[in-house]
């Protein structure tokens, strides 16, 4: 038989999905005309999520650097899709600079390091991007 602790720990479960929150947003980058980059501000709390998408062509070169006010905030690359980043930031730092191998979008992906995250942490930043 089961006990009433069992069966409400396993209804609080199950309803769990349900109330989850998506913290995460995208916003597609423009450069103002004639400009080849960009200075974005943003910032995060906690599990959120920030995808940064602009489109290149192989072989351009893209530059992104992030200045954030906490040192747990850091930045990915990787083209939209693929399996794999060109950049993961908590280990190569805050500053890339890369050749690009296809046409395509790419996806600059903005975040705070899980122990951040868990203690609710915030970070404001200034985000660079450019391609020539």
């Amino acid at each position: 038989m089961f006990k009433p602790f069992f069966i409400a720990a396993l209804v609080g479960a199950l309803t769990l999905p349900a109330v989850a929150q998506d913290h995460s947003r995208t916003e597609r980058v423009q450069f103002a005309r004639g400009a080849s980059s960009a200075t974005l501000h943003g910032n995060l709390h906690g599990y959120d999520i920030v995808d940064y998408v602009l489109g290149a062509r192989a072989g351009q070169t893209l530059n992104v650097r992030l200045q954030p006010t906490n040192t747990s905030a850091y930045f990915n690359v990787a083209r939209q899709g693929a399996d794999e980043a060109l950049f993961i930031g908590s280990t190569s730092g805050n500053q890339f600079t890369g050749r690009l191998p296809a046409n395509g979008d790419y996806v600059v992906r903005v975040y705070l390091m899980r122990n951040a995250a868990r203690r609710d942490e915030h970070a404001n930043y200034t985000l660079s991007i450019g391609v020539r």
